[in-house]
């Protein structure tokens, strides 16, 4: 499959994870590619996947659990770049005034639950994650209660652009249009009946995300 300076196993690492993502839509964990390859200690599939890296063939993301991925540049060389890409949901955002995350342990969503999109539809696939609307802040954006956004992992905005927000002090989270005006911050609903919300202190703001895409869900 893959030319380079890599061992057959390495090779053969990569084929499994190629297909096992293609079949479950997912890629597979530590321990699937190590019972596959025939490699029992999982410090030494790390290792491995670990070089895949360092050789641009595989994208990792150590905190996620199943966070490997195919990179774009080695699917093309092969000719396998689908035209549907699935973009993992990680959790919800409220598109209301600003309201505390749960207080859970558990994740909101499944490890392999996601959105299938056509690729032509962004401009890049990495850094991506998606989250559900809750609320109806956004409407006038086109954000309804129950959509999914699709964001772009970005702490840098420009001024108009929907993001999503932490707000530190209070430990709440929104959707909003985000401006700078002076040494302020606004943040901005797409609502007329609700107003903006004018944040003094920038330091209590963190930009966690910007919206790229949003994916209507029709009833």
């Amino acid at each position: 499959m893959v030319k380079g300076k890599l061992s057959e196993r390495q090779r053969r690492m990569l084929d499994f994870i190629e297909k096992f993502s293609n079949d479950s839509g997912y890629p597979p964990s530590i321990r699937e590619i190590g019972k596959a390859v025939g490699i029992s200690s999982t410090s030494v599939v790390n290792y491995n996947l670990n070089r895949l890296v360092d050789e641009g063939y595989l994208d990792r993301d150590q905190n996620v659990s199943r966070g490997i991925r195919l990179t774009e540049k080695l699917l093309k060389s092969v000719g396998k770049l689908s035209d549907v890409i699935r973009i993992r949901k990680v959790g919800r955002i409220f598109a209301s005034e600003p309201v505390p995350l749960p207080s859970t342990d558990s994740p909101i969503f499944g490890a392999d639950e996601a959105i299938e999109i056509t690729r032509d539809l962004l401009s890049t696939t990495d850094g991506l994650f998606a989250l559900e609307v809750k609320g109806d802040s956004m409407i006038d954006a086109m954000v309804n209660d129950g959509d999914v956004v699709v964001m772009k992992l970005a702490p840098d905005w420009h001024n108009g652009d929907m993001v999503a927000v932490w707000l530190k002090d209070k430990e709440e989270t929104t959707l909003k249009h985000i401006y700078r005006e002076g040494a302020k911050v606004r943040l901005q609903p797409a609502n007329p009946t609700m107003g903006p919300i004018i944040i003094d202190d920038p330091e209590n703001l963190e930009v966690q995300g910007k919206v790229v895409l949003v994916v209507r869900q029709l009833n």
